[in-house]
């Protein structure tokens, strides 16, 4: 659906929503003085129509009689922004007399700034109440003026217009000192600020108070990626351009010198321009994904708010303190973005709002506690195996050829896939319902309150468990199923061996029995392999914790040895504990396959090791000829640099 479609769609929604207000006020719309609403935008503007419905709704719940009016501008660029002052007198004239307003309401940048530049704004004493706008203006130019190259100067709306006893309402602030204080904080090499604004009214308005806050800063050179100017082709341009010691503080942006609009995907180009530029904000554009941060206003639906400041100033009960209220700022950062940058979370001002920041355990696990995560998950899990599954099989009856002989060998592939897609289904059901269970089960003894405090402790310790079980099992089913299909991504590099087993052997000492020693011994200083280091790693630590899981007392053992003769690294994990029947030690390797059933895992994690191995050109056995406990052993060839490099071409 296009934009026009799209908008249309909107327009009937609100109008839809709308109507019965209009309908209660029309009815005395001739019986006193009506609210007039005057918005820069059409309805089908989501924020401008969110806070009209809003208005409207608690104006009716507060008692309001007045009927209210509502007119729309229709602004777009600041293209028009010569015909705006002409377009408002033309609306303020309509209402004079018998129809006077008892309250005017602006709603937007453009309004608010048409009704500032009326010559006769002085003799006005209608009341005027406002939302959406910023104190930081500039008056509108006249149809002379060339646009493009237009520097007004910027005005305080606050400071220079407070001593009116007409005007009143919500005002946000922009502050570029603390900004730029910021940014000195956090990239003190800084030597150029890059301001991006667009060709809007809010854009135009911002890059005049912009231009004259940076006077206070006349060690750094303020670069301007004027939208009036520009393209979004050729601000994207500039931005690679720009000179080393450069930060990017980015203003709005909606609209282009071409009256193209351009929302999100625009901020996604720029962010592609220069990635490793670091961006802040002036009024949250970009923040969320793009820039580290910035100081900035709490925009927020004010509808609310409107409705009782305009009973408030009809009854006459507003006093001069409470005229113009500057909506609050706050430090907003991204977790994701400073740790990019590698910022010290130290260096951020106290009280500051962490937008992607990892949760803590309780944030993380709430909905796994009530049981809808793990419900959630069980379901996506079923649906992605599901499909998987159908996918694989539609395939295999898709290859059918028409012989009889060939029919006959693809319906027999089509059989065992059936068979084993209904085993794995079945094991994974039974896998998965066990920490699912524990989880519903003990959400629901939390939930009714009726334990103890040691009680719940040790309820929440127990969903704890079974959801990291869970969690696990999902994560070992992809991995699974993304090395059957090899789908799963190799990262060959080198690597130091001994340092890695030094690594491995200390990460899971953690959790060893007491009694339990860890050895590694190495004839070797150091050896580099060039391996994929995520996935040996991951080859080691779950071998080193089944044999962790099945030792009571005694040892467990790492080592490796070279073989140059065959190109090969053989390593071996060596445990004294309970031992593998000889006729189970092919069986271990098989999904779902465990020696005690009653021991907690996901019966994946050898399967995952073979399938590794395998991908990475080595085999894995055990070794039937060990005594007194279980000894896996597993090859790595040793490759050159082209061989990894075919491999790494190999995946996705």
């Amino acid at each position: 659906m296009d934009n026009c479609k799209y908008k249309k769609y909107i327009f009937f929604l609100v109008v839809v929503l709308l109507l019965p207000f209009r309908q209660g006020y029309a009815n005395v719309q001739n019986q006193s003085h009506p609210i007039l609403i005057i918005s820069s935008y059409n309805p089908e503007t989501y924020r401008t129509s969110l806070n009209i419905s809003q208005f409207l709704e608690k104006y009716k719940l507060l008692g309001g009689t007045s009927p209210v009016t509502i007119e729309n501008m229709n602004c777009r660029s600041f293209s028009e922004a010569p015909a705006w002052k002409g377009l408002m007198k033309g609306i303020l004239q309509k209402y004079t007399d018998e129809r006077a307003p008892a309250l005017i309401i602006l709603l937007g940048q453009e309004a608010w700034s048409a009704y500032l530049s009326q010559d006769d704004i002085e003799n006005k004493m209608t009341p005027v109440l406002c939302g959406m706008v910023s104190r930081n203006a500039v008056f509108l130019p006249s149809d002379t003026v060339d646009l493009e190259n237009w520097e007004p100067a910027s005005i305080d709306v606050e400071a220079d217009y407070r001593y009116r006893a007409s005007l009143s309402g919500y005002v946000y602030e922009y502050d570029l000192e603390k900004n730029v204080e910021l940014i000195r904080d956090l990239f003190p090499e800084t030597k150029h600020i890059a301001f991006v604004s667009d060709n809007s009214y809010g854009g135009v308005s911002m890059q005049a108070y912009v231009k004259e806050e940076m006077r206070k800063f006349p060690e750094l050179d303020l670069i301007l990626l004027d939208g009036r100017k520009h393209t979004i082709y050729t601000i994207v341009e500039e931005i690679t351009h720009l000179p080393e010691q450069t930060v990017l503080l980015v203003g709005t942006w909606r609209v282009d010198k071409n009256d193209a609009y351009f929302m999100r995907n625009a901020t996604y180009m720029m962010m592609s321009a220069k990635p490793n530029l670091p961006a802040f904000t002036l009024a949250s554009t970009g923040m969320g994904y793009w820039v580290v941060g910035g100081y900035v206003p709490t925009y927020r639906t004010i509808g609310d708010d409107l409705a009782q400041r305009a009973v408030d100033i009809i009854a006459g009960k507003v006093k001069d303190k409470e005229k113009l209220e500057v909506i609050a700022n706050e430090y907003v950062f991204d977790s994701k973005k400073l740790e990019e940058f590698h910022i010290d979370p130290k260096l951020i001002p106290a009280g500051s709002e962490i937008m992607n920041r990892d949760l803590t355990f309780f944030e993380r696990y709430y909905y796994q506690i009530l049981g809808i995560g793990g419900v959630f998950l069980l379901l996506v899990v079923g649906l992605l195996t599901t499909f998987y599954y159908y996918l694989r099989t539609k395939r295999l009856k898709d290859s059918l050829l028409l012989s009889e002989s060939e029919l006959l060998v693809a319906k027999e592939r089509a059989e065992e896939s059936d068979r084993l897609k209904s085993a794995f289904l079945a094991n994974m059901s039974h896998e998965i319902r066990t920490p699912l269970n524990a989880i519903v089960g003990f959400s629901n003894v939390l939930v009714t309150g009726e334990c103890s405090t040691e009680e719940q402790k040790e309820f929440v310790s127990v969903i704890q468990t079974n959801s990291d079980l869970l969690l696990r099992l999902i994560g070992d089913i992809l991995d699974i199923s993304r090395l059957e299909t090899g789908r799963l991504k190799f990262n060959f590099e080198d690597c130091d061996l001994v340092a890695l087993c030094r690594n491995v052997m200390t990460t899971t000492s953690y959790s060893k029995k007491k009694g339990v020693e860890y050895e590694f011994e190495s004839q070797y200083e150091s050896y580099v392999l060039e391996t994929d280091i995520q996935r040996l790693q991951q080859i080691l630590i779950n071998l080193l914790s089944n044999a962790n899981k099945f030792t009571t007392k005694g040892k467990i053992s790492l080592e490796f040895e070279i073989d140059e003769a065959n190109r090969m690294v053989q390593f071996a994990v060596m445990d004294t504990g309970c031992g593998i029947p000889p006729e189970k030690q092919e069986k271990v390797f098989e999904r779902f396959e465990k020696l005690d059933e009653y021991a907690q895992g996901t019966g994946l994690g050898l399967a995952i090791c073979r399938l590794t191995i395998e991908r990475l050109g080595g085999k894995i056995w055990v070794d039937s000829n060990y005594r007194g406990g279980s000894r896996f052993v597993f090859t790595h060839p040793i490759v050159h640099r082209e061989h990894s490099e075919k491999a790494g071409k190999g995946n996705d």
